[in-house]
């Protein structure tokens, strides 16, 4: 049950910081976090990650409902398996997709906010690299992706070593 809170704080922080970011600024307008490096911008994005897809709502409510309904029945079998990591990573994961859906549900697009641009020199030439805008719903999907793939490496290394041990014996 903790992991479903988890989900539900992740969706609360994730509508919370996008009212504000609509209650507060204009679309376009920035506000300077750490200099030029880490800002709010207003942003609107009708796509998925990056932009792709731009202007396919259906497709993504579809998508989304369909991988919301397999988090929820992969959660509850690795939950009877005794699981720490996973759970929680799935946690994560439901919550972003869920913020991201209520969105796209309601107005058609995600508001985005966090802004950062890299800059730096490369043999005296000056390379300025601006990530796209995200969400906090969006970290939290692309952090819950990342501890399923440490999951899943230590889960192979734990069977690999057992492997080893069986041969060993």
């Amino acid at each position: 049950m903790i992991y479903y809170f988890i989900a539900l704080i992740v969706l609360a922080l994730d509508h919370l910081t996008k009212w504000l970011v609509v209650t507060n600024m204009k679309i376009g307008e920035s506000r300077s976090v750490i200099g030029e490096f880490f800002q709010f911008t207003s942003h609107r994005n009708k796509g998925a990650a990056f932009g792709i897809l731009q202007n396919q709502r259906w497709f993504f409510l579809i998508i989304t409902t369909v991988v919301v309904i397999g988090i929820i029945i992969y959660m509850r079998k690795v939950l009877r398996e005794n699981k720490k990591l996973m759970p929680f990573a799935l946690s994560l994961l439901l919550g972003g997709a869920v913020g991201n859906f209520i969105d796209r549900a309601l107005t058609g697009e995600v508001v985005d906010f966090l802004d950062f641009t890299f800059s730096f020199n490369w043999f005296g030439q000056a390379i300025i690299y601006p990530f796209p805008i995200f969400n906090i719903a969006d970290s939290a999907i692309v952090i819950g992706v990342s501890l399923i793939l440490l999951d899943s490496l230590l889960e192979w290394r734990k069977e690999k070593k057992g492997k080893i041990d069986e041969v060993q014996q």
